[in-house]
Protein backbone atom coordinates (compact mmCIF):
# COMPACT_ATOMS: atom_id res chain seq x y z
CA UNK A 1 0.00 0.00 0.00
CA UNK A 2 2.77 2.43 1.00
CA UNK A 3 4.71 1.64 -2.21
CA UNK A 4 1.62 2.41 -4.30
CA UNK A 5 1.19 5.79 -2.60
CA UNK A 6 4.87 6.65 -3.10
CA UNK A 7 4.65 5.87 -6.79
CA UNK A 8 1.58 8.05 -7.42
CA UNK A 9 1.97 11.23 -9.44
CA UNK A 10 0.49 13.28 -6.58
CA UNK A 11 3.15 12.07 -4.12
CA UNK A 12 5.95 12.76 -6.61
CA UNK A 13 4.52 16.20 -7.45
CA UNK A 14 4.22 17.23 -3.79
CA UNK A 15 7.59 15.86 -2.64
CA UNK A 16 9.46 17.59 -5.49
CA UNK A 17 7.93 20.95 -4.63
CA UNK A 18 8.03 20.74 -0.84
CA UNK A 19 11.41 22.45 -0.29
CA UNK A 20 10.85 25.16 -2.95
CA UNK A 21 7.51 26.01 -1.31
CA UNK A 22 9.19 26.31 2.10
CA UNK A 23 11.93 28.43 0.54
CA UNK A 24 9.51 30.99 -0.83
CA UNK A 25 7.39 30.83 2.33
CA UNK A 26 10.42 31.79 4.46
CA UNK A 27 11.52 34.59 2.13
CA UNK A 28 8.04 36.11 1.89
CA UNK A 29 6.97 35.52 5.51
CA UNK A 30 7.83 39.06 6.72
CA UNK A 31 5.62 40.48 3.95
CA UNK A 32 2.51 38.30 4.19
CA UNK A 33 2.49 37.70 7.96
CA UNK A 34 3.64 41.05 9.40
CA UNK A 35 0.24 42.77 8.96
CA UNK A 36 -1.42 40.11 11.13
CA UNK A 37 1.21 38.37 13.30
CA UNK A 38 4.30 40.59 13.45
CA UNK A 39 5.44 39.04 16.74
CA UNK A 40 5.58 35.56 15.19
CA UNK A 41 7.63 36.97 12.32
CA UNK A 42 10.00 38.66 14.77
CA UNK A 43 10.58 35.52 16.80
CA UNK A 44 11.21 33.54 13.62
CA UNK A 45 13.73 36.12 12.36
CA UNK A 46 15.57 36.16 15.70
CA UNK A 47 15.65 32.36 15.77
CA UNK A 48 17.06 32.33 12.24
CA UNK A 49 19.76 34.86 13.19
CA UNK A 50 20.73 32.88 16.28
CA UNK A 51 20.87 29.66 14.28
CA UNK A 52 23.03 31.39 11.66
CA UNK A 53 25.39 32.54 14.44
CA UNK A 54 25.51 29.01 15.86
CA UNK A 55 26.32 27.55 12.42
CA UNK A 56 29.02 30.15 11.84
CA UNK A 57 30.71 29.57 15.21
CA UNK A 58 30.44 25.82 14.67
CA UNK A 59 32.18 26.13 11.30
CA UNK A 60 35.01 28.19 12.80
CA UNK A 61 35.43 25.76 15.69
CA UNK A 62 35.64 22.71 13.44
CA UNK A 63 37.85 24.55 10.94
CA UNK A 64 40.35 25.05 13.79
CA UNK A 65 40.26 21.34 14.61
CA UNK A 66 40.53 20.38 10.95
CA UNK A 67 43.48 22.71 10.37
CA UNK A 68 45.44 21.07 13.18
CA UNK A 69 44.65 17.60 11.79
CA UNK A 70 45.65 18.72 8.29
CA UNK A 71 48.98 19.97 9.65
CA UNK A 72 49.60 16.68 11.44
CA UNK A 73 48.64 14.59 8.41
CA UNK A 74 50.95 16.60 6.18
CA UNK A 75 53.95 15.59 8.31
CA UNK A 76 53.30 11.84 8.17
CA UNK A 77 54.99 9.51 5.70
CA UNK A 78 51.86 7.60 4.73
CA UNK A 79 53.60 5.40 2.19
CA UNK A 80 56.11 4.21 4.78
CA UNK A 81 53.22 3.28 7.07
CA UNK A 82 51.31 1.65 4.23
CA UNK A 83 54.02 -0.78 3.12
CA UNK A 84 54.16 -2.13 6.68
CA UNK A 85 50.45 -2.95 6.50
CA UNK A 86 49.29 -6.40 5.41
CA UNK A 87 47.26 -6.59 2.23
CA UNK A 88 48.24 -3.30 0.62
CA UNK A 89 49.84 -5.07 -2.34
CA UNK A 90 46.49 -6.66 -3.22
CA UNK A 91 44.75 -3.32 -3.66
CA UNK A 92 44.20 -1.75 -7.07
CA UNK A 93 43.36 1.89 -7.74
CA UNK A 94 41.31 3.29 -10.59
CA UNK A 95 41.34 7.09 -10.83
CA UNK A 96 38.25 8.07 -12.83
CA UNK A 97 38.67 11.50 -14.45
CA UNK A 98 35.46 12.75 -16.04
CA UNK A 99 36.19 15.33 -18.71
CA UNK A 100 34.42 17.04 -21.56
CA UNK A 101 36.09 19.56 -23.88
CA UNK A 102 38.98 19.97 -21.46
CA UNK A 103 42.35 21.13 -22.74
CA UNK A 104 45.17 18.61 -23.05
CA UNK A 105 47.28 20.97 -20.92
CA UNK A 106 44.88 20.82 -17.98
CA UNK A 107 44.51 17.03 -18.07
CA UNK A 108 48.28 16.67 -18.40
CA UNK A 109 48.88 18.67 -15.22
CA UNK A 110 46.34 16.54 -13.34
CA UNK A 111 47.85 13.24 -14.48
CA UNK A 112 51.38 14.51 -13.87
CA UNK A 113 50.40 15.00 -10.22
CA UNK A 114 49.14 11.41 -10.14
CA UNK A 115 52.45 10.28 -11.67
CA UNK A 116 54.21 11.88 -8.67
CA UNK A 117 52.32 9.69 -6.18
CA UNK A 118 54.50 7.87 -3.67
CA UNK A 119 52.95 4.55 -4.58
CA UNK A 120 53.53 1.56 -6.81
CA UNK A 121 52.00 3.06 -9.96
CA UNK A 122 51.77 -0.33 -11.66
CA UNK A 123 48.80 -0.89 -9.34
CA UNK A 124 47.15 2.36 -10.47
CA UNK A 125 44.94 2.66 -13.56
CA UNK A 126 43.82 5.99 -15.00
CA UNK A 127 40.33 6.07 -16.52
CA UNK A 128 39.59 8.95 -18.89
CA UNK A 129 35.80 9.16 -18.96
CA UNK A 130 34.98 10.95 -22.21
CA UNK A 131 31.72 11.83 -23.93
CA UNK A 132 31.10 10.35 -27.37
CA UNK A 133 29.42 13.56 -28.51
CA UNK A 134 32.70 15.45 -28.19
CA UNK A 135 34.01 13.66 -31.26
CA UNK A 136 37.56 13.59 -32.56
CA UNK A 137 38.84 16.09 -29.99
CA UNK A 138 38.37 13.57 -27.17
CA UNK A 139 40.24 10.87 -29.09
CA UNK A 140 43.14 13.21 -29.75
CA UNK A 141 43.27 14.07 -26.05
CA UNK A 142 43.24 10.39 -25.10
CA UNK A 143 46.01 9.54 -27.58
CA UNK A 144 48.20 12.37 -26.31
CA UNK A 145 47.77 11.32 -22.66
CA UNK A 146 48.49 7.65 -23.41
CA UNK A 147 51.58 8.57 -25.39
CA UNK A 148 53.00 10.67 -22.55
CA UNK A 149 51.96 8.62 -19.52
CA UNK A 150 51.16 5.13 -20.78
CA UNK A 151 54.43 3.66 -19.53
CA UNK A 152 54.03 5.07 -16.01
CA UNK A 153 50.73 3.56 -14.82
CA UNK A 154 49.30 0.06 -14.90
CA UNK A 155 46.94 1.09 -17.70
CA UNK A 156 45.33 4.20 -19.09
CA UNK A 157 41.77 3.31 -20.08
CA UNK A 158 39.53 5.58 -22.14
CA UNK A 159 35.75 5.23 -22.03
CA UNK A 160 33.33 6.99 -24.38
CA UNK A 161 29.88 7.56 -22.98
CA UNK A 162 27.02 7.73 -25.46
CA UNK A 163 23.74 9.16 -24.22
CA UNK A 164 20.74 6.82 -24.15
CA UNK A 165 17.07 7.52 -23.57
CA UNK A 166 16.25 8.49 -19.99
CA UNK A 167 19.74 9.75 -19.15
CA UNK A 168 20.57 13.33 -18.20
CA UNK A 169 23.65 15.02 -19.60
CA UNK A 170 26.25 15.39 -16.86
CA UNK A 171 28.87 13.83 -14.67
CA UNK A 172 26.62 11.10 -13.21
CA UNK A 173 25.70 9.41 -16.50
CA UNK A 174 29.33 9.55 -17.66
CA UNK A 175 30.59 8.07 -14.38
CA UNK A 176 27.96 5.31 -14.44
CA UNK A 177 29.12 4.23 -17.90
CA UNK A 178 32.80 4.34 -16.89
CA UNK A 179 32.13 2.61 -13.56
CA UNK A 180 30.52 -0.38 -15.28
CA UNK A 181 33.51 -0.72 -17.60
CA UNK A 182 35.88 -0.54 -14.61
CA UNK A 183 33.93 -3.41 -13.03
CA UNK A 184 34.24 -5.47 -16.21
CA UNK A 185 37.96 -4.67 -16.45
CA UNK A 186 38.60 -5.73 -12.84
CA UNK A 187 36.58 -8.90 -13.40
CA UNK A 188 38.67 -9.79 -16.46
CA UNK A 189 41.86 -9.25 -14.45
CA UNK A 190 40.55 -11.46 -11.63
CA UNK A 191 40.63 -8.61 -9.09
CA UNK A 192 37.90 -8.83 -6.38
CA UNK A 193 35.76 -5.69 -6.37
CA UNK A 194 36.28 -5.39 -2.59
CA UNK A 195 39.97 -4.74 -3.27
CA UNK A 196 39.46 -2.06 -5.91
CA UNK A 197 39.46 1.59 -4.88
CA UNK A 198 37.87 4.04 -7.29
CA UNK A 199 38.73 7.74 -6.92
CA UNK A 200 36.38 10.16 -8.68
CA UNK A 201 38.28 13.21 -9.93
CA UNK A 202 37.66 16.30 -12.01
CA UNK A 203 40.00 17.38 -14.77
CA UNK A 204 41.53 20.00 -12.45
CA UNK A 205 41.93 17.82 -9.31
CA UNK A 206 45.58 18.00 -8.22
CA UNK A 207 46.29 15.25 -5.68
CA UNK A 208 49.06 15.53 -3.07
CA UNK A 209 51.90 12.97 -3.47
CA UNK A 210 50.80 10.85 -0.49
CA UNK A 211 47.08 10.75 -1.35
CA UNK A 212 46.88 7.17 -2.65
CA UNK A 213 48.98 5.83 0.24
CA UNK A 214 46.85 7.64 2.82
CA UNK A 215 43.65 6.44 1.13
CA UNK A 216 44.86 2.83 0.95
CA UNK A 217 45.98 2.82 4.59
CA UNK A 218 42.69 4.36 5.78
CA UNK A 219 40.80 1.76 3.75
CA UNK A 220 42.78 -1.22 5.05
CA UNK A 221 42.39 -0.32 8.73
CA UNK A 222 38.67 0.44 8.32
CA UNK A 223 36.52 -2.43 9.65
CA UNK A 224 33.46 -1.38 7.63
CA UNK A 225 35.48 -0.37 4.55
CA UNK A 226 32.98 -1.95 2.15
CA UNK A 227 30.32 0.60 3.11
CA UNK A 228 32.41 3.76 3.26
CA UNK A 229 33.30 6.71 1.06
CA UNK A 230 36.53 8.65 1.57
CA UNK A 231 36.82 12.38 1.01
CA UNK A 232 39.69 14.85 0.91
CA UNK A 233 38.59 18.51 0.82
CA UNK A 234 39.04 20.53 -2.36
CA UNK A 235 40.83 23.84 -1.88
CA UNK A 236 40.12 26.21 -4.78
CA UNK A 237 43.58 27.73 -4.84
CA UNK A 238 45.14 26.54 -8.08
CA UNK A 239 44.31 29.76 -9.97
CA UNK A 240 43.69 31.94 -6.90
CA UNK A 241 45.42 35.17 -7.93
CA UNK A 242 43.95 35.07 -11.45
CA UNK A 243 40.44 35.36 -10.02
CA UNK A 244 38.32 38.48 -9.91
CA UNK A 245 37.47 39.73 -6.45
CA UNK A 246 33.95 38.21 -6.09
CA UNK A 247 35.06 34.77 -7.32
CA UNK A 248 38.13 34.86 -5.07
CA UNK A 249 35.95 35.65 -2.05
CA UNK A 250 33.81 32.61 -2.75
CA UNK A 251 36.89 30.44 -3.31
CA UNK A 252 38.08 31.42 0.18
CA UNK A 253 34.73 30.70 1.83
CA UNK A 254 34.22 27.39 0.02
CA UNK A 255 37.73 26.21 0.90
CA UNK A 256 37.52 27.05 4.61
CA UNK A 257 33.98 25.73 4.99
CA UNK A 258 34.99 22.46 3.33
CA UNK A 259 37.80 21.79 5.78
CA UNK A 260 35.43 22.58 8.65
CA UNK A 261 33.24 19.67 7.52
CA UNK A 262 35.97 17.06 7.93
CA UNK A 263 35.73 16.47 11.72
CA UNK A 264 31.92 16.43 11.63
CA UNK A 265 31.76 12.73 10.81
CA UNK A 266 28.09 12.20 11.63
CA UNK A 267 27.05 14.72 8.96
CA UNK A 268 29.96 14.31 6.55
CA UNK A 269 29.00 13.61 2.93
CA UNK A 270 31.60 13.88 0.20
CA UNK A 271 31.71 16.63 -2.41
CA UNK A 272 33.15 16.62 -5.94
CA UNK A 273 36.32 14.49 -5.59
CA UNK A 274 36.06 11.33 -3.49
CA UNK A 275 36.83 7.62 -3.35
CA UNK A 276 35.08 4.37 -2.51
CA UNK A 277 35.40 0.70 -3.35
CA UNK A 278 34.11 -0.94 -6.49
CA UNK A 279 31.95 -3.41 -4.55
CA UNK A 280 29.87 -0.60 -3.06
CA UNK A 281 29.41 1.12 -6.42
CA UNK A 282 28.35 -2.14 -8.04
CA UNK A 283 25.98 -2.98 -5.19
CA UNK A 284 23.92 0.17 -5.87
CA UNK A 285 24.03 -0.16 -9.65
CA UNK A 286 26.56 2.67 -9.96
CA UNK A 287 25.39 6.27 -10.30
CA UNK A 288 21.79 7.05 -11.20
CA UNK A 289 21.87 8.47 -14.72
CA UNK A 290 18.83 10.74 -14.53
CA UNK A 291 20.26 13.26 -12.04
CA UNK A 292 22.72 16.18 -12.23
CA UNK A 293 24.53 16.62 -8.87
CA UNK A 294 25.94 13.14 -8.18
CA UNK A 295 28.20 13.30 -5.11
CA UNK A 296 25.55 13.49 -2.36
CA UNK A 297 23.21 11.37 -4.48
CA UNK A 298 25.53 8.36 -4.73
CA UNK A 299 25.92 8.54 -0.94
CA UNK A 300 22.13 8.45 -0.58
CA UNK A 301 21.91 5.52 -3.00
CA UNK A 302 24.31 3.58 -0.76
CA UNK A 303 22.62 4.70 2.47
CA UNK A 304 19.17 3.58 1.36
CA UNK A 305 20.64 0.26 0.22
CA UNK A 306 22.90 -0.61 3.17
CA UNK A 307 21.68 1.60 6.02
CA UNK A 308 23.65 3.27 8.78
CA UNK A 309 26.91 1.46 7.98
CA UNK A 310 27.34 3.92 5.10
CA UNK A 311 29.57 6.82 6.12
CA UNK A 312 32.11 9.22 4.67
CA UNK A 313 35.59 9.03 6.18
CA UNK A 314 37.74 12.19 6.07
CA UNK A 315 41.14 12.26 4.37
CA UNK A 316 43.27 15.04 5.87
CA UNK A 317 45.34 15.73 2.76
CA UNK A 318 43.69 18.44 0.66
CA UNK A 319 43.27 18.26 -3.10
CA UNK A 320 43.89 21.50 -4.99
CA UNK A 321 41.42 22.58 -7.65
CA UNK A 322 40.50 25.53 -9.84
CA UNK A 323 37.83 28.10 -9.14
CA UNK A 324 35.76 29.30 -12.10
CA UNK A 325 37.85 31.37 -14.50
CA UNK A 326 37.36 31.84 -18.25
CA UNK A 327 39.75 34.73 -18.86
CA UNK A 328 36.86 37.18 -19.34
CA UNK A 329 34.96 38.82 -16.50
CA UNK A 330 31.46 38.51 -17.96
CA UNK A 331 31.73 34.83 -18.94
CA UNK A 332 33.45 34.03 -15.63
CA UNK A 333 30.54 35.54 -13.70
CA UNK A 334 28.02 33.68 -15.88
CA UNK A 335 29.84 30.37 -15.42
CA UNK A 336 30.08 30.88 -11.66
CA UNK A 337 26.36 31.64 -11.43
CA UNK A 338 25.51 28.52 -13.46
CA UNK A 339 27.84 26.38 -11.33
CA UNK A 340 26.12 27.47 -8.12
CA UNK A 341 22.71 26.92 -9.68
CA UNK A 342 23.75 23.40 -10.69
CA UNK A 343 24.95 22.66 -7.15
CA UNK A 344 21.68 23.98 -5.72
CA UNK A 345 19.80 21.64 -8.04
CA UNK A 346 20.90 19.05 -5.49
CA UNK A 347 17.62 19.93 -3.77
CA UNK A 348 16.26 17.18 -6.02
CA UNK A 349 17.95 14.73 -3.63
CA UNK A 350 15.28 15.55 -1.04
CA UNK A 351 12.26 14.15 -2.94
CA UNK A 352 14.45 11.15 -3.80
CA UNK A 353 15.25 10.66 -0.09
CA UNK A 354 11.58 11.05 0.90
CA UNK A 355 10.57 8.43 -1.65
CA UNK A 356 13.29 6.04 -0.49
CA UNK A 357 12.29 6.61 3.14
CA UNK A 358 9.04 4.72 2.50
CA UNK A 359 10.65 2.07 0.30
CA UNK A 360 13.28 0.89 2.80
CA UNK A 361 11.58 -0.67 5.87
CA UNK A 362 14.80 -2.58 6.64
CA UNK A 363 16.44 0.70 7.75
CA UNK A 364 15.28 2.33 11.05
CA UNK A 365 13.12 5.42 10.52
CA UNK A 366 15.06 7.85 12.71
CA UNK A 367 18.43 7.72 10.83
CA UNK A 368 16.55 8.18 7.56
CA UNK A 369 14.59 11.12 8.92
CA UNK A 370 17.80 12.73 10.23
CA UNK A 371 19.33 12.60 6.76
CA UNK A 372 16.24 14.15 5.19
CA UNK A 373 16.28 16.96 7.77
CA UNK A 374 20.01 17.48 7.18
CA UNK A 375 19.41 17.81 3.43
CA UNK A 376 16.43 20.10 3.99
CA UNK A 377 18.37 22.41 6.32
CA UNK A 378 21.27 22.78 3.87
CA UNK A 379 19.02 23.51 0.91
CA UNK A 380 16.68 25.84 2.80
CA UNK A 381 19.40 28.08 4.26
CA UNK A 382 21.16 28.36 0.90
CA UNK A 383 18.60 30.53 -0.95
CA UNK A 384 16.96 32.14 2.09
CA UNK A 385 19.96 33.38 4.08
CA UNK A 386 20.55 36.61 2.15
CA UNK A 387 16.92 37.70 2.35
CA UNK A 388 16.45 36.88 6.04
CA UNK A 389 19.82 38.19 7.25
CA UNK A 390 19.94 41.45 5.30
CA UNK A 391 16.32 42.55 4.76
CA UNK A 392 13.78 40.78 6.94
CA UNK A 393 14.45 42.47 10.29
CA UNK A 394 13.26 45.84 8.92
CA UNK A 395 10.17 44.58 7.12
CA UNK A 396 7.71 44.06 10.04
CA UNK A 397 8.10 47.65 11.24
CA UNK A 398 7.72 49.07 7.73
CA UNK A 399 4.67 47.01 6.79
CA UNK A 400 3.07 47.30 10.23
CA UNK A 401 4.01 50.78 11.62
CA UNK A 402 2.12 50.17 14.88
CA UNK A 403 4.35 47.15 15.56
CA UNK A 404 7.40 49.30 14.77
CA UNK A 405 6.49 51.50 17.74
CA UNK A 406 6.50 48.55 20.17
CA UNK A 407 9.56 47.48 22.15
CA UNK A 408 9.93 44.33 20.06
CA UNK A 409 9.51 46.27 16.82
CA UNK A 410 12.22 48.72 17.88
CA UNK A 411 14.66 46.10 19.18
CA UNK A 412 14.36 43.58 16.32
CA UNK A 413 16.62 45.43 13.83
CA UNK A 414 19.08 46.33 16.62
CA UNK A 415 19.40 42.81 18.02
CA UNK A 416 19.56 41.32 14.53
CA UNK A 417 22.34 43.74 13.62
CA UNK A 418 24.38 42.77 16.70
CA UNK A 419 24.01 39.03 15.98
CA UNK A 420 24.97 39.53 12.33
CA UNK A 421 28.01 41.58 13.35
CA UNK A 422 29.17 38.83 15.70
CA UNK A 423 28.82 36.30 12.91
CA UNK A 424 30.66 38.56 10.47
CA UNK A 425 33.60 38.99 12.87
CA UNK A 426 34.34 35.30 12.46
CA UNK A 427 35.50 36.17 8.94
CA UNK A 428 38.76 37.34 10.50
CA UNK A 429 39.38 33.82 11.80
CA UNK A 430 38.39 32.33 8.44
CA UNK A 431 40.85 34.67 6.71
CA UNK A 432 43.58 33.40 9.02
CA UNK A 433 42.84 29.77 8.12
CA UNK A 434 42.67 30.71 4.45
CA UNK A 435 46.11 32.36 4.70
CA UNK A 436 47.64 29.35 6.45
CA UNK A 437 46.06 26.86 4.03
CA UNK A 438 47.35 28.78 1.01
CA UNK A 439 50.78 28.96 2.58
CA UNK A 440 50.79 25.19 2.97
CA UNK A 441 50.25 24.75 -0.79
CA UNK A 442 52.61 27.58 -1.81
CA UNK A 443 49.91 30.05 -2.83
CA UNK A 444 51.26 33.05 -0.97
CA UNK A 445 49.98 36.56 -0.48
CA UNK A 446 52.15 39.47 -1.55
CA UNK A 447 52.21 42.30 0.95
CA UNK A 448 50.46 44.72 -1.42
CA UNK A 449 47.44 42.39 -1.62
CA UNK A 450 46.90 42.14 2.16
CA UNK A 451 44.62 45.24 2.44
CA UNK A 452 42.49 43.96 -0.44
CA UNK A 453 41.89 40.65 1.33
CA UNK A 454 40.20 42.57 4.15
CA UNK A 455 38.48 45.37 2.23
CA UNK A 456 36.79 42.96 -0.20
CA UNK A 457 34.55 41.56 2.53
CA UNK A 458 32.49 44.76 2.56
CA UNK A 459 31.04 43.41 -0.69
CA UNK A 460 30.05 40.10 0.90
CA UNK A 461 26.25 40.75 0.97
CA UNK A 462 26.23 41.62 -2.76
CA UNK A 463 28.48 38.70 -3.72
CA UNK A 464 26.45 36.27 -1.59
CA UNK A 465 23.24 37.43 -3.25
CA UNK A 466 24.45 37.24 -6.85
CA UNK A 467 26.54 34.08 -6.67
CA UNK A 468 24.82 32.08 -3.93
CA UNK A 469 21.27 32.94 -2.89
CA UNK A 470 19.99 34.04 -6.30
CA UNK A 471 21.17 30.99 -8.32
CA UNK A 472 19.95 28.71 -5.53
CA UNK A 473 16.58 30.48 -5.57
CA UNK A 474 16.38 30.07 -9.34
CA UNK A 475 17.09 26.34 -8.99
CA UNK A 476 14.31 26.01 -6.38
CA UNK A 477 11.90 28.04 -8.50
CA UNK A 478 12.61 25.88 -11.53
CA UNK A 479 11.91 22.81 -9.42
CA UNK A 480 8.68 24.39 -8.16
CA UNK A 481 7.52 25.15 -11.71
CA UNK A 482 8.65 21.80 -13.10
CA UNK A 483 11.29 23.32 -15.38
CA UNK A 484 14.31 21.05 -15.78
CA UNK A 485 17.87 22.31 -15.49
CA UNK A 486 20.35 21.69 -18.30
CA UNK A 487 23.86 20.58 -17.29
CA UNK A 488 26.59 22.99 -18.40
CA UNK A 489 30.28 22.27 -17.97
CA UNK A 490 32.03 24.94 -15.88
CA UNK A 491 34.89 26.53 -17.77
CA UNK A 492 38.18 26.75 -15.89
CA UNK A 493 41.32 28.01 -17.61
Amino acid sequence: MVRKIVETQLFIHVSERLIPIFTWAIILMPIYLSPFRPAIVSYFILAYFLYFLYKTLKSVYFAAIAYQLLEQAGKIDWHKRLIKTAGWGDLRHYVLITNYKESIEKITITIQKLAEQEYDLSKVNIVLAMEMREGEQSRNRSDAIKKEFGHIFGEIITTYHEMVEGEVVGKASNEAHAGKLIYEHALEKGIPSEKVLVTIADADSLFPPQYLSYLALEFLKDVDRKYHFYWAPILLYNNFWKLSLPIRMQAILHSVVRISLLPQRDDLIQVSTYATNLWLLHSVGFWDTDIIPEDWHIWLQAFFKHGTKVKTIPIYLPVIGDAVFTGQLRSTFRNRYEQERRWAWGATDIPYAIKRFFETPHIPAWPKLKKILFLAEAHLMWPTSFFVLTLSAWVPGIINPSFGRTVMGYLLPQVSSVILTLGTLTLIIMLYFDHKLRESVNVKTQFRNVPLLFIQWYLLPIVSFIFSSLPALEAHTRLLLGKKLEYKVTEKL
